[in-house]
C-alpha cells in the first residue's frame, strides 16, 4: 500500500445505544476518518429518510466518511456484545425474502449518502443440517446476491461477502462460491481478521481471497471464540497479517469492528494506539 492509509471504526462501538451526533464526534475526535454503519434499526433507523439525513450531517459536521455499510443484523441482538446478522441464505424461503427486502431497504442508504461497499452474511454453521440444507442455502445465497446486486450496482456500491464460520463463507469455498456460482465481477469478500483466525491460518486467508478483497474488519481473539478484542489483545501474528495485507495491494479503509469494553473513550483510546502500531509495522 501507497499513501495515507484510511482508518475507521464500526459503530458496533456503540450498537446497543442509537447512534448520534456526539458518537460520531468521538470517532473523529479520536482521528479516525471513516466509519463503517451497522444497519441495525434500533441502532440507526433507516427506514426513515429524516433519519438518514440526520446522519449524513453529522458525518459533513465531524469529516467523517461513510466507508461503508454492513447489512440489517437481528433486532434481538441489538443491545448485546456480539451481532446476528441476517444471513441471506436461510433455507426458508419467507426468512430469506424478509432478509432480502430489509437488505436492500439498507442499501437505500447510498441514495442519499454515498459509500462504496455493503457487507452481507451467507451461509449456515457448519454441521447444521444435512446436505440439502447446504444446496438450499448455496441457492439462496446466489439469487439474494443477484438481486442485491441489481439494486446495489445502479447506486455505485458493491457487495463484500463476509468471511465467517460458515459452509460457505470459509475463505476457500467462499473463493469458489463467488467464482464458480455467482460469477459477478463487483461482488468480492469482506475479511474479517477475527473470523480469519478462527476459520485457521489468517495468512493464507488473506492470500486466498486477495483478488476478491474489496474490505477489511480488524479484531483480534484468542483463537476459540468471537471475542472482537482490539487488535493485538489476542493472538493473531499482526506483523505477519498486515504484511501479507500490503503484499497483496489492498489500499481500502482499514475498519475496526470492536464492541466498547467499560466504556467507549476507552476503546477507542486501546484502537488509536493499535493503529499506532500498525502504522509502524506498515512502514518496517
Amino acid at each position: 500500500m501507497s499513501g495515507p492509509r484510511t482508518y475507521g471504526i464500526s459503530t458496533h462501538l456503540f450498537h446497543g445505544q442509537r447512534l448520534g451526533r456526539d458518537h460520531l464526534r468521538e470517532i473523529a475526535a479520536a482521528r479516525f476518518t471513516a466509519i463503517e454503519l451497522v444497519a441495525t434499526r434500533t441502532h440507526l433507523d433507516y427506514h426513515s429518510d429524516a433519519v438518514v439525513a440526520d446522519l449524513q450531517q453529522w458525518l459533513a459536521e465531524s469529516a467523517l466518511t461513510l466507508a461503508r455499510v454492513h447489512a440489517p443484523v437481528s433486532e434481538r441482538y441489538s443491545a448485546g456484545r456480539h451481532v446476528a446478522p441476517l444471513t441471506l441464505a436461510a433455507s426458508d424461503a419467507d426468512v430469506r425474502a424478509r432478509a432480502l427486502a430489509e437488505t436492500e431497504r439498507a442499501l437505500h442508504i447510498a441514495r442519499r449518502i454515498p459509500f462504496e461497499v455493503f457487507v452481507v452474511h451467507i451461509g449456515t454453521p457448519r454441521g447444521h443440517g444435512p446436505d440439502q440444507t447446504h444446496r438450499s442455502s448455496r441457492d439462496g445465497a446466489r439469487r439474494s446476491l443477484e438481486a442485491l446486486h441489481r439494486v446495489a450496482a445502479p447506486l455505485g456500491v458493491k457487495l463484500a461477502v463476509e468471511v465467517a464460520r460458515t459452509d460457505l463463507a470459509e475463505p476457500g469455498p467462499l473463493v469458489h462460491f463467488l467464482e464458480e456460482v455467482v460469477g459477478i465481477a463487483d461482488i468480492g469478500v469482506c475479511l474479517d481478521f477475527g473470523h480469519g483466525h478462527l476459520t485457521g491460518d489468517l495468512v493464507d486467508a488473506i492470500e486466498t481471497v486477495a483478488e476478491h478483497l474489496l474490505a477489511v474488519d480488524l479484531h483480534d481473539n484468542r483463537g476459540r471464540t468471537d471475542d472482537h478484542l482490539v487488535p493485538f489483545e489476542g493472538t493473531i501474528d499482526w506483523p505477519a497479517a498486515l504484511t501479507t495485507l500490503q503484499k497483496v495491494g489492498y489500499d481500502g479503509a482499514l475498519m475496526f469492528e470492536v464492541p466498547a469494553r467499560g466504556n467507549a473513550a476507552g476503546t477507542l483510546k486501546q484502537a488509536q494506539q493499535a493503529r499506532q502500531i500498525m502504522d509502524r509495522l506498515f512502514a518496517d
